[in-house]
């Protein structure tokens, strides 16, 4: 591993306090934000990633080819959970209660996020993949950001895809439905968590920053706890991205010791394909 790519993680680090012991843990249970600093202009985007711990999770960083743009994704079993892309797009996923299946459409079966990534340099573009494929993901949603600030959710209920756009300076995604709630996984606590924190830094007069940004999923992030099948599930892993200035990071299964940092603009230059295994970081 190069020394860039880990650092001691005493500048980006989640705090798990104790109210989240008090909220059942769910192997499958993310948040995702997207956010617009108005003081500075600038884009964040923050994901925690909740499955079990013992996948094989890692970071694939596609360079750029003719007909694709360079691209990072990061997930398992060459499946792209979430990820950005050279031209500033951004994407991540979340499961949400099963619904029917559109006539017509269907899941994707093949690495979907990757395609969106390789072909699309905005929202737009990825809403038209979308179509283009016939894919109406019957058991999750997805949110799309781009450099611009357009940013919006996907979900597809009731055999319709409704679009739920960004109103405001940020998008917020657990999982449940925006436009059912009433099908499941809603009250959120992890939802309604992260809002609060954002509007009480927003209120505070500090500086806003992506680290700041970060600690609103204090409480949304999943301690490790085994499962009835004998499986400990948690957050995999926490990725933190300035779309605006390039900058990833990615802290895994909620370590404080160590993290990966990448400076995208450099790894988007290069003309290899480069395959980084999160449990190498591991202590």
């Amino acid at each position: 591993m190069e020394p860039r790519r880990t650092l001691r993680l005493n500048m980006l680090f989640l705090a798990v306090v104790i109210g989240i012991l008090l909220n059942p843990s769910k192997s499958d249970a993310c948040s995702i934000l997207y956010y617009k600093n108005i003081a500075t202009g600038e884009i964040y985007a923050v994901n925690s990633e909740d499955f079990f711990l013992d996948v094989d999770a890692y970071i694939q960083i596609e360079p750029k080819s003719k007909k694709n743009f360079a691209r990072l994704w990061y997930g398992w079993d060459n499946f792209a959970q979430g990820g950005i892309n050279e031209k500033g797009l951004f994407f991540d996923a979340a499961v949400t209660p099963e619904q029917k299946k559109i006539k017509g459409y269907s899941n994707p079966e093949s690495n979907l996020g990757d395609k969106i990534l390789a072909h699309s340099s905005s929202v737009k573009e990825a809403l038209k993949v979308l179509e283009n494929e016939k894919i109406a993901l019957n058991k999750s949603h997805m949110l799309f950001g781009d450099k611009t600030g357009q940013a919006v959710v996907v979900e597809w209920i009731k055999g319709e895809r409704k679009l739920h756009w960004i109103i405001g300076n940020k998008l917020i995604v657990t999982n449940f439905l925006l436009f059912d709630p009433k099908a499941g996984n809603y009250p959120c606590f992890r939802y309604k968590s992260i809002s609060d924190r954002i509007n009480q830094l927003e209120t505070s007069g500090e500086e806003i920053t992506l680290l700041k940004i970060g600690n609103t999923f204090g409480q949304a992030v999943q301690p490790a706890r085994k499962h009835e099948n004998n499986r400990f599930g948690g957050t995999v892993y926490t990725s933190f991205i300035n779309i605006t200035d390039n900058k990833f990071f990615l802290s895994y299964k909620l370590s404080n010791k160590n993290v990966i940092k990448l400076d995208l603009t450099e790894e988007f230059a290069k003309s290899k394909r480069q395959k980084i295994n999160l449990r190498e970081i591991s202590d």
